[in-house]
């Protein structure tokens, strides 16, 4: 496989319109950006829940809608004219067909993310299929092996097209009625935030990502798309969420005021035993399935608490109204989840073998390139080439949010940062990497997130087409085990995981901060 098309393919972008040309304040020319116009656009619908069946066929188009954030309305992307699009349930095992119309202004594709479908549909253009054009279409044929929550988004320019509402949830209902806990609703919710500057959402550049260097930290939080979220729930009730953290970089350590969280599943299916949680961490592409009951009426304010600040994100309003739940003593139990120990237990005796495969997770600061978008010549400041901007490894391996360096982070792009995946074994980077495997293999790979670079930050790494299994995070065995396709590796960490390796193709591997793809963090991998 030639790694420079696939390259291409991944960080390419075709677009349909002029945009303007933004002047920063120091008179660098930028590039052209999108068009924030909203004239003539019709307002974001309420999204919808779609039961698809064995066989159905769905239409899904992306186009553009207008959305009030905060006291303006703002032009961005929509999945049938929702943010989020359409949530999908679909029954496990089944395959539904899914007729992808794509009337934004950019090339796309549907990745379906974690769900192990056929190569030809994993959304990656120029690998296992050309770019939709704007104005063109593709059929997508999908089948869900497993039970869980998944999500579809575009893989180009991501960092573009999901920031403005491309995203949608699959929820996989499971063949088995015993697989999750009797509960009285069930609730997806998106954790999103977004970049507002002088009533606008910052702008998008043509050429590239800007932000290369930290990625896209908004200042505005969203809860399916809204700044203002309200869940209406009953007294006593019980709720299964399944959250996703759909932000380009932020990590989301997730609680609700005055309640205690009971995790059950992660990215793709059930933990081994249920846990009660005080917060959880999402990192970008995870996800976290997590029940809770009020018993008490009132009003539940949703939560970011990281160590820098508590964000509100939302709100839970629990009414007086009487409801008498028949799931109220199953919540008040933590259980065994026999049927996730049973699919796990015939790997563990592959838990001890020896490592296959090393990557380490590295970064270049290139000074003296091009400027931003390659119009002009404007290299990185000086402070940027040594050692870490911030002075030393971030809190607990995590950056929570780009406050103390900003202005440097919007400086950054593709020309002047290149975020590195290395293969320790070989030396090979990115798309050099040729990793090839065959299906039936159990493979462990241990990432390790190198601390000494210019500027060392977490990397959620996700893999396509594979499921696999956290063994130990920097040397402590983990016990509680569940179905991952993405791992959030702190810096100056390192994870083990071992890789169920079941679906053929040439697949790809990469950092889900959006403008880490976009500067190079990603590698392919062949399974024959």
């Amino acid at each position: 496989m030639k790694n420079k098309p696939l390259l291409i393919g991944i960080l390419a972008i075709t677009v349909a319109i002029v945009g303007s040309i933004f002047v920063s304040n120091n008179g660098i020319v930028l590039g052209q950006t999108f068009s924030t116009s909203i004239k003539g656009l019709p307002s974001a619908e309420k999204t919808q829940v779609i039961e698809l069946k064995d066989g159905d066929t769905f239409d899904l188009r992306a186009g553009f809608v207008k959305k009030k954030i905060g006291n303006t309305e703002v032009r961005m992307l929509a999945y049938n004219g929702s943010i989020p699009g359409p949530t999908l349930k679909i029954a496990q095992g089944a395959t539904v067909t899914v007729n992808f119309k794509n009337d934004t202004d950019v090339a796309n594709t549907i990745h379906s993310h974690g769900v192990r479908m056929a190569n030809a549909f994993d959304g990656v253009p120029d690998v296992t299929q050309k770019a939709i054009q704007p104005g063109d279409s593709f059929t997508y044929t999908l089948t869900f092996p497993d039970a869980g929550v998944y999500w579809y988004h575009p893989h180009m320019r991501d960092d573009y097209a999901i920031e403005l509402g491309l995203y949608g949830n699959f929820l996989v209902t499971p063949e088995n009625p015993t697989y999750w806990n009797a509960v009285d609703r069930e609730v997806a919710v998106f954790l999103d935030d977004i970049l507002i500057e002088n009533g606008k959402i910052a702008p998008f550049y043509k050429d590239g990502s800007d932000r290369a260097l930290m990625g896209r930290f908004g200042n505005v939080m969203l809860v399916n798309g809204e700044t203002d979220y309200a869940l209406s729930v009953k007294k006593s009730e019980v709720i299964r969420f399944y959250f996703t953290n759909s932000a380009n970089v932020r990590p989301f350590n997730l609680a609700i005021k005055g309640t205690k969280l009971k995790l059950v599943g992660g990215d793709n299916g059930a933990y081994e035993r249920e846990e009660w949680k005080d917060m959880v961490l999402i990192t970008p592409s995870e996800r976290a399935v997590i029940e809770t009951r009020f018993d008490v009426s009132g009003e539940y304010e949703i939560q970011n608490k990281t160590p820098i600040a508590i964000q509100r994100l939302g709100r839970i309003i629990v009414s007086n109204e009487s409801f008498v739940s028949a799931n109220a003593n199953i919540f008040q139990k933590l259980r065994d989840n026999i049927e996730a120990i049973k699919i796990i237990d015939p790997f563990r005796p592959f838990f001890t073998k020896e490592t296959n495969k090393r990557i380490k997770l590295s970064l270049d600061m290139m000074g003296g390139g091009t400027g931003m978008m390659g119009n002009n010549t404007h290299g990185m400041p000086s402070s940027m080439g040594g050692g870490r901007m911030t002075g030393g490894v971030p809190e607990g391996g995590i950056e929570w949010d780009d406050s103390d360096n900003a202005g440097m982070n919007a400086m950054s792009n593709t020309d002047m940062v290149a975020w590195k995946i290395i293969d320790q074994d070989s030396g090979k980077k990115n798309m050099d990497i040729d990793w090839k495997f065959n299906v039936g293999e159990k493979v462990k790979i241990r990432i390790t997130n190198e601390g000494t670079s210019a500027h060392p930050m977490q990397h959620p790494i996700h893999f396509h087409g594979q499921r696999f299994l956290v063994l130990n995070k920097n040397g402590v065995s983990q016990t509680n085990l569940v179905w991952k396709d993405t791992v959030n590796v702190p810096v100056g960490e390192y994870v083990d995981i071992l890789v169920d390796v079941s679906s053929p193709g040439v697949w790809v591997a990469h950092c889900h901060i959006l403008e880490h793809i976009e500067a190079g963090m990603v590698f392919p991998f062949m399974v024959e």
